[in-house]
């Protein structure tokens, strides 16, 4: 399996990525069997966007410690700690899907000014990351998967999951401002 994944690292990532953002426009925009998915109570469904915030605050923590253990040479922290952001990933974005296919995106109730010139340049930003880590999650992953730890320095693994690194972590804590904005600022 693990030779498989690593002759079609490209294919696989590609995959995954139109999977995953397949799922996610379709939430967002409304596109799909939403009324198939049954309602969790008020309460829960209101937790969710509070959940979702500690989970990107853990998520930001694993990340950085996953960067300071490879860079200590702990591989297998590192290996730990970015499967655990992956894990944090995952139950975020299936938290995220859930509530907005059912309750709908959540608007902002702030100024205008407020939303025109902070809360939707810094969405904008924190969407835009998003998006573009999850081929490059995908990526470093499936070449971590696919490789032996001795030949992972050989490949695009430790540029790529530096980049990927960067752009997950400032995403995430731009999703924390979002969620301040929508919840705690206004």
């Amino acid at each position: 399996m693990q030779r498989r994944v690593r002759e079609r690292v490209p294919e696989l990532t590609a995959l995954l990525t139109v999977v995953s953002l397949a799922l996610v426009f379709g939430a967002v925009l409304e596109v799909g069997p939403v009324t198939a998915l049954p309602a969790a109570p008020d309460p829960v469904l209101g937790a969710i966007p509070h959940v979702n915030a500690a989970v990107s605050a853990a998520a930001i923590a694993t990340i950085v410690g996953g960067v300071r253990a490879i860079r200590r040479g702990d591989v297998e922290r590192h290996r730990r700690l970015m499967l655990a952001t992956f894990g944090l990933f995952v139950a975020f974005l299936g938290l995220y899907l859930y509530r907005v296919s059912v309750v709908g995106p959540t608007g902002f109730a702030g100024p205008g000014w407020v939303e025109t010139y902070v809360y939707y340049p810094v969405l904008g930003i924190h969407m835009l990351l998003a998006v573009v880590s999850i081929p490059l999650v995908y990526y470093v992953l499936l070449l971590a998967y696919g490789h032996p730890v001795g030949e992972l320095g050989a490949t695009n693994h430790p540029r790529a999951g530096r980049v990927a690194a960067a752009l997950w972590l400032v995403s995430f804590a731009l999703g924390i401002v979002v969620y301040a904005l929508l919840y705690w600022a206004y």
